[in-house]
């Protein structure tokens, strides 16, 4: 195999089967060695959890064409641990990807996607690592057409890398036409009635979590949804370090206290 190819590791939260999985291997497998480690099933809203009181197996797989497949019996997270560990022994990936997940990961959904925990985990290991994720829900939609885009961006990253604890999470809005590409920051939302109420033929309550996504600043037009809903493909460079360097230094004065 031709060493001067790329090395990338792509891992989702939808399952190694997946759609999405599936189509971004095919955008890249001509330019790069591509390896996927994925999850044997769903794992949405893992975020960065990994297993610590459950093993993991790890089995080789043969589901897409071009690429070396292996599912883990973990968490999106597990994933890309065991893969830097077991598979890429002596090899360290030039970059990390999550997806394409089927669903939004804009705006706080950020912070519950397995698909950014992958990107995450990639950051913490000071990998160049991006997360795609389209906006269409359908897990059989049609992806080709982000091809473009997936191709740009990751052929920029590898060709000028990422700051250190840096990653990226890249969205595609739901639109027959793309209106071009934002570099914008996470919008502000809630999620609301988060839990579904049902009761068991044999007697006892159980619960869904459901939620209604609530837009926080509708008036805004420079953060992700925004530009999602106007079209754009939307790119928000985020962060492995969440101290608050503001408040911070106002808080030093509690150190004389």
């Amino acid at each position: 195999m031709n060493s001067k190819r790329p090395l990338i590791l792509i891992s989702n939260d939808d399952g190694y089967h997946s759609n999405g999985i599936r189509t971004l291997v095919s955008f890249l497998s001509d330019f790069a060695e591509i390896v996927v480690c994925a999850p044997e099933a769903g794992r949405s809203g893992f975020s960065c959890a990994f297993s610590v009181v459950d093993y993991l197996l790890l089995k080789k797989r043969n589901n897409i064409p071009n690429c070396e497949v292996w599912s883990c019996s973990g968490t999106p997270v597990d994933c890309v641990k065991l893969a830097l560990d077991r598979i890429l022994v002596d090899r360290k990936p030039d970059l990390i990807l999550g997806g394409i997940n089927h669903g939004d990961n804009s705006s706080v959904n950020n912070h519950y996607s397995g698909t950014m925990g992958i990107a995450y985990e990639g950051c913490m290991k000071y990998i160049p690592s991006i997360a795609f994720s389209s906006c269409d829900y359908d897990p059989n939609a049609d992806l080709s057409y982000l091809r473009d885009y997936v191709r740009l961006i990751v052929k920029k990253v590898l060709a000028d890398g990422l700051p250190k604890g840096v990653c990226l999470n890249v969205n595609f809005p739901k639109v027959e036409k793309f209106a071009g590409l934002k570099v914008c920051r996470m919008g502000w939302g809630s999620w609301t009635r988060e839990v579904e109420a049902c009761k068991h033929p044999r007697g006892f309550d159980y619960y869904w979590m459901t939620g209604h996504y609530r837009n926080d600043e509708p008036d805004a037009t420079d953060n992700d949804q925004w530009a999602l809903a106007h079209g754009y493909v939307t790119v928000t460079p985020s962060k492995i370090d969440v101290t608050d360097y503001e408040v911070l230094d106002k808080m030093k004065s509690w150190e004389s206290l």
